[in-house]
């Protein structure tokens, strides 16, 4: 599954900008007065200026070579700070065989990067940011997850795990939707609950989906 676009809300439209243009250094492909866009490899991320929110926040993933771990962590500590938990600041997800680590934007974002040792994206080159292969994962909050995650699977979109009330991934390695329960602290987050927001995300070969709060989601057919 490939996420191709993601529209997300800020309520710091300008920070916003410029950490992604400047801190990850991700191209800026259209910049309005109150939205703006962020090419991440596959992947292109729109934010756009609310009031309706206070301070609304998403948690989405950003796939980066499997081989390259270690590197991108030393590029992206000197310039953010990696939330940690119980003294960590990185995990090994044994059953994902995936690394993660983690990090805030000025928007409040929890933003991942993750290195899927399953897949074949080995780079042989040092890291730099243009080697993020796109956005893999974005959170989906429901009231409740599987009767959720249900309506996905019947639009062709499969577990990629099993069913979990807490959490539920759909989809694949390249492309999952994280059905998290409203209320579940999100892993990494500094105690963040999952919350609702606005959503749209865009997969190739599907369409569009908007997510609303009510969990239920409509789609624009590609």
């Amino acid at each position: 599954m490939i996420l191709e676009k993601l529209e997300l809300l800020t309520a710091n439209l300008q920070a916003t900008k410029s950490f992604y243009q400047d801190v990850l250094e991700l191209q800026l492909v259209e910049d309005k007065e109150d939205t703006f866009t962020v090419q991440a490899g596959a992947t292109r991320i729109r934010f756009e200026a609310t009031e309706a929110y206070d301070r609304p926040f998403y948690h989405f993933a950003l796939n980066i070579p499997e081989n390259k771990f270690r590197e991108a962590k030393s590029w992206i500590q000197s310039r953010v700070q990696l939330i940690q938990e119980e003294g960590d600041d990185e995990v090994f997800f044994t059953s994902w065989n995936a690394h993660s680590l983690y990090f805030e934007d000025p928007s409040g974002n929890i933003v991942e990067f993750i290195a899927r040792h399953n897949l074949s994206n080995a780079i042989f080159h040092s890291y730099n940011s243009g080697e993020i292969n796109g956005v893999s994962e974005i959170g989906v909050v429901a009231n409740e997850v599987i009767p959720f995650v249900r309506t996905l699977n019947e639009i062709g979109l499969p577990n990629w795990k099993e069913d979990s009330e807490g959490l539920t991934p759909v989809g694949d390695e390249h492309g999952l939707f994280i059905v998290v329960k409203k209320g579940r602290t999100w892993f990494f987050s500094n105690q963040k609950p999952a919350e609702y927001y606005p959503l749209r995300v865009s997969i190739q070969g599907i369409g569009w989906l908007t997510f609303a709060e009510d969990s239920t989601f409509t789609i624009i057919e590609a």
